[in-house]
């Protein structure tokens, strides 16, 4: 591991952790200038790609399904944690189906379960924008399958 003070390529490991996301936290001491560092180690995934709704294709980014999620919280009481966790889950989720590609409807849904279970605010955000309600009938029906869901 290269040095990112003095761009030595030796260091040695000087502890060692697992994180609460997969990976390890080292810390690292260059063998040159002695000085300390943290890297982290996460096993690389197959990469997946996504199909869209008009058929074309990209990898998966889990930075623009966490910038979605941010945008449907926006001004919410859902903390970066709870969105970070909606993210790995979803992100597990797909890893945990071996498959190589996933269409945009099939995402869509999860960030959906997992959104309601956190804020039905920003569900009903998330939901308006990927299900491109049409217009306000859509939406409160919406809304009515929501609280017949809650039994209301």
């Amino acid at each position: 591991m290269q040095c990112p003070y003095c761009n030595y390529k030796e260091s040695k490991v000087v502890d060692s952790r697992h994180t609460d996301r997969k990976s390890i936290r080292r810390r690292r001491e260059c063998e040159s200038c002695k000085k300390r560092f943290t890297t982290y180690e996460k096993i690389e995934m197959t990469p997946v790609m996504v199909v869209k709704k008009d058929n074309n294709r990209e990898y998966f980014d889990r930075e623009k399904l966490k910038s979605g999620i941010l945008k449907s919280c926006e001004k919410r009481p859902v903390s970066i944690e709870q969105i970070d966790d909606i993210v790995y889950y979803i992100e597990n989720e797909i890893n945990k189906l071996y498959i190589s590609e996933i269409e945009t409807r099939e995402i869509g849904e999860m960030v959906m379960d997992k959104l309601k279970e956190v804020d039905e605010v920003a569900y009903v955000r998330f939901a308006s924008v990927y299900r491109q309600f049409k217009d306000i009938n859509t939406f409160v029906a919406e809304l009515k399958n929501i609280l017949t869901e809650k039994g209301n």
